[in-house]
């Protein structure tokens, strides 16, 4: 998958000018592919971000840090989750 790391926002005035502006994403798009990615299996599981958290030895709100895209997850973390998540790392890697 192919991430741009800035967003386009395109802006036609009065005189027909086009004016292209960008901006940087609010999240890196990398760690919501992630998060989704983690979401996924845990639903599949039928898990809370609670249970998971408990197998993974991690805290609940991180989970759902995670899983928003919000946290830059480290590999030892990213082995925990697969782990509680009864899969590979490559697995999780799979939509990113």
């Amino acid at each position: 998958v192919l991430v741009g790391v800035l967003s386009e926002i395109i802006v036609v005035c009065r005189t027909n000018h086009i004016l292209h502006i960008f901006l940087p994403m609010e999240k890196n798009m990398i760690l919501v592919l992630f998060g989704n990615s983690v979401r996924k299996r845990r639903k599949i599981l039928k898990l809370s971000q609670e249970q998971v958290a408990e197998k993974a030895k991690l805290h609940r709100t991180y989970i759902g840090m995670i899983e928003r895209g919000e946290k830059n997850i480290t590999l030892t973390n990213i082995k925990k989750l697969s782990l509680a998540l009864d899969c590979s790392i490559s697995e999780l890697m799979e939509e990113l």
